[in-house]
């Protein structure tokens, strides 16, 4: 009996996330729930065990999956996730030089490596994916009765929450880093690494919170307003300020994208390959003969780059992206329906805001402790300047990602909305919100998140 009730509690690990609520990610139990198994019999092996605690997890996360959720939003999203995460290890080199660190890219070195910014920089599938699920909550949340003020402050809570550990810890590594003598700009490089994703989150809240609107709004508009900034800026001279206005509206074009209705209808995938083949033709014709640079991502010492602010090359290819995305749509919902292939993505998901905030801080820690090694490491520490760089960057892939997992284990009680030393309160009675499955603990089943992933 008591073996039942310890198995049942584990089975209710899965609870609300950090990001998105209705399509945002959601969160997992900590260790207890990926790696605490009990077997039946009593004790068993190493290997049994661990295979045994795989089936079981995939199990739960399969129960605990109602029949209405989009899985293939899942699949985008960790598609997405995973694509930031290589991306930003791959594209960002920490260079030994004169005992100090500083920042640079492969980019600046070998431009021929712009392809790969074109695989790896996913961010408007981000935009897109969430537009299309903020919609579908608020609705889900209106036909509960819910209004926009409580739908709100409840995505935006889960999306802010998991910032909060991300600043207290780098703010105290860069006093202790100072207090022991590193020079300001070795610490000014690490901490704008690190905090660099949270313009992301920023606009994406903003964006999130304009839900109502952007759903109704049509994705030319903010189009036509980025084309206008970049004539201004590059056009007819103008001051380079007014480039910042792409910020909010390069990204409201893939979140109006998504938000759309049409997605789900008979002309979904016309419309897919339509915006695949349009934003590619107008990406290369940016590239090739208004000036644009190749690469998607920003490049040290580059004279223009494409995210900061987004320029127009940008938000076409994002327009591409999207259309690629709706095409990936269905193979991703049929492929998904298999639990072992649906367990894969939901703990990438279960752990998404984690995964984005400290992804760098991982790829950080590794680069400070081959210090340790009192000589530079290859692709680690030397100049990003070959492709001897590139192989052995690829090798201490595994090293970053083996850091992340310390960080996750660490941090990602705070995406499920409770601090390390106590449960959070989304699992506890008398929190369910409107429109809930019942699944007590189970955001899985909750609202509007039983209706996005």
């Amino acid at each position: 009996m008591r073996d039942s009730v310890a198995r049942g509690t584990a089975g209710r690990e899965i609870v609300r996330g950090a990001a998105g609520g209705a399509g945002g990610p959601v969160s997992v139990g900590g260790a207890s729930g990926l790696a605490s198994v009990r077997g039946r019999g009593g004790p068993v092996g190493v290997g049994g065990a661990w295979g045994a605690g795989v089936r079981r997890l995939v199990a739960r996360i399969e129960a605990d999956t109602p029949e209405g959720r989009d899985r293939a939003l899942d699949g985008l999203r960790a598609l997405a996730i995973a694509g930031v995460v290589l991306g930003h290890w791959l594209v960002t080199a920490l260079v030994l030089d004169s005992g100090a660190l500083r920042g640079t890219s492969p980019l600046s070195y070998l431009p021929g490596l712009a392809p790969v910014s074109w695989t790896l920089q996913t961010l408007a599938v981000f935009f897109w994916v969430g537009g299309r699920a903020a919609a579908r909550g608020y609705a889900a949340a209106r036909a509960a009765g819910a209004g926009y003020g409580p739908w709100a402050r409840g995505r935006l809570a889960r999306l802010s929450r998991p910032v909060a550990p991300v600043l207290a810890v780098w703010s105290v590594a860069a006093v202790a880093m100072l207090a022991q003598g590193a020079g300001q700009q070795t610490v000014y490089g690490l901490f704008r690494l690190v905090l660099s994703p949270l313009w992301f989150l920023l606009v994406y809240a903003a964006l999130t919170a304009a839900t109502p609107l952007a759903a109704r709004l049509n994705p030319l508009w903010p189009l036509a307003v980025v084309a206008l900034a970049d004539l201004v800026r590059y056009g007819l001279d103008g001051p380079a300020w007014a480039g910042w206005i792409n910020l909010p509206a390069g990204w409201l074009v893939p979140y109006c994208l998504g938000a759309a209705r049409f997605w789900d209808g008979p002309r979904a995938r016309a419309a897919g390959w339509g915006l695949l083949a349009g934003g590619v033709a107008v990406t290369t014709g940016l590239v090739l003969w208004a000036g644009y640079p190749a690469a998607m991502v920003g490049v040290p010492g580059a004279p223009v780059s494409n995210l900061s602010p987004p320029t127009l090359a940008a938000v076409t290819f994002g327009l591409a992206q999207c259309g690629a995305a709706r095409l990936l749509y269905d193979p991703l919902r049929r492929v998904l329906r298999r639990p072992a292939a649906w367990a894969m993505v939901a703990v990438v998901n279960l752990s998404a805001m984690t995964l984005f905030l400290w992804h760098q801080t991982a790829m950080i820690a590794v680069t400070a402790l081959g210090l340790l090694a009192g000589a530079p490491l290859p692709g680690l520490h030397t100049v990003p300047g070959d492709a001897g760089w590139l192989l052995a960057r690829l090798a201490w892939l595994p090293v970053f990602a083996l850091a992340l997992l310390v960080c996750l284990a660490a941090f990602h009680a705070y995406e499920r909305g409770s601090s390390p030393g106590r449960r959070g309160s989304s699992g506890r009675a008398g929190t369910t919100p409107p429109g809930s499955s019942g699944r007590v603990g189970t955001g899985l089943g909750h609202g509007e998140a039983a209706r996005n992933v």
